[in-house]
């Protein structure tokens, strides 16, 4: 899978050409929010693990870590990120344009709710130079997310409940 795979997937929607591809690398959060020029906390991150023999992604915001303590209450076993192979082989993508389009069957995409508080943001297309801007229900739409989850940290220390 890489960006062309990506861009077909958002040719059926007519959103190919909102994709943006950079003359630099977007490939961590702030790379990505310097070619884009945005916070880095919108950039839409997305990490992968492996849970019970299976991928699985979560996209974050840019400024969120994830708990290992809420990771396991919420997936019953230990955080365990894929290795640059695994990401390849289980999901489609290579580290730095890992993102929850045009991903590998049987592969589960989790939205970490550390995105809600934002109107749009902005995932990486696969490919480590690549974004899209997208609003938090395209974001639902297309990434064929499982469910909305709570398992980082970091990211609403300011905020108060």
């Amino acid at each position: 899978m890489s960006i062309k795979q990506v861009k077909d997937y958002f040719k059926q929607y007519d959103m190919d050409t909102r994709i943006q591809e950079f003359s630099v690398s977007s490939a961590t959060v702030d790379l990505a929010a310097s070619a884009l020029g945005c916070e880095p906390e919108r950039i839409a991150k997305t990490l992968s693990f492996l849970v019970n023999g299976q991928a699985i992604l979560i996209v974050t915001s840019g400024d969120a870590k994830v708990d290992n303590k809420k990771f396991k209450e919420y997936f019953k076993t230990k955080a365990k990120m894929l290795s640059p192979h695994e990401v390849v082989d289980l999901v489609g993508h290579e580290i730095g344009g890992v993102c929850p389009f045009a991903i590998k069957n049987g592969v589960s995409v989790y939205l970490d709710i550390s995105l809600k508080r934002f109107e749009t943001v902005y995932p990486a297309c696969g490919s480590s130079n690549s974004a899209i801007e997208l609003t938090i229900k395209q974001l639902e739409k297309h990434s064929g997310y499982s469910q909305w989850i709570d398992v980082c940290k970091g990211w609403n220390d300011s905020l108060t409940h």
